[in-house]
């Protein structure tokens, strides 16, 4: 249990609650989380043994979320590289083993809208790969420290945000998959111009290790943010949350 005097306030129980952060990984991305500049988040650590902190650092994400939300450009671009950045190979990542990635049917997939949307119909892969594609070479950041730089293609989330006929005044736009990882995300960030439906990486289809049959692909979001094997999307007014998001992770999620 804490032990805090009446002058401490609460810049002592987030000391306290860095202090308490043993991986130091962690203990480097609380403390940028920390920082309004650095526009990182808060990691799913728990910290059950002390409700004052523990409502410490939500109260900090809250507001990240928001100073994030503020900051954010929607027209501002992330950097773009030359083919010979790309990362060879690009690491895997996922909350499970590469053992464990879902094989996916491609001829029986559809992806599925729903929610704010005029037009619900489910989406085969063909009719995705018949819409305007975009390629992007850019960095993807993951919150355990390491980066990597990649090739995307596919549609821009814009364009098929306005073929659906999706209410772009809605507050979120959220996703789920089929390796039962969920999240969502805000609008500005839905329309960005590099926000891509990737269908390809490095000019082939999508492998399975990278999310197969598509991606949402987010050069403005951390890696957590971008989804792979997306099977379902939903428009809402209604906060949608995510897997880490739900675990305490910052929801906003710049990168």
């Amino acid at each position: 249990m804490i032990k805090q005097s009446p002058l401490a306030g609460d810049d002592a129980v987030v000391k306290e609650a860095l202090r308490r952060l043993d991986h130091p990984a962690r203990r480097l991305f609380m403390q940028r989380a920390l920082t309004l500049g650095g526009l990182s988040l808060l990691t799913g650590c728990s910290i059950t043994d002390d409700e004052s902190v523990e409502n410490a650092l939500m109260k900090v994400s809250r507001l990240n979320d928001k100073a994030q939300a503020w900051l954010f450009d929607p027209n501002r671009l992330a950097p773009t590289y030359p083919e010979s950045m790309i990362t060879r190979p690009f690491p895997f990542n996922a909350f499970y083993d590469e053992d464990r990635v879902p094989d996916v049917d491609a001829d029986a997939f559809r992806l599925e809208v729903s929610g704010r949307v005029a037009d619900k119909h489910a989406w085969t892969l063909s009719e995705l790969r018949a819409m305007p594609q975009a390629d992007q070479i850019t960095r993807h950041i993951c919150v355990e420290g390491w980066s990597a730089i990649g090739k995307w293609g596919g549609v821009p989330f814009s364009a098929f945000l306005r073929r659906v006929g999706a209410d772009l005044n809605a507050r979120y736009v959220g996703f789920k998959c089929a390796d039962d990882y969920y999240t969502s995300i805000d609008m500005p960030t839905a329309l960005h111009p590099q926000t891509l439906l990737a269908l390809s990486y490095d000019g082939q289809t999508l492998p399975r290790r990278y999310g197969f049959p598509m991606k949402l692909r987010m050069p403005t979001k951390l890696g957590y943010k971008n989804p792979k094997h997306v099977q379902a999307i939903f428009v809402t007014n209604t906060y949608p949350g995510g897997y880490w998001e739900d675990q305490g992770y910052n929801w906003f999620g710049g990168s």
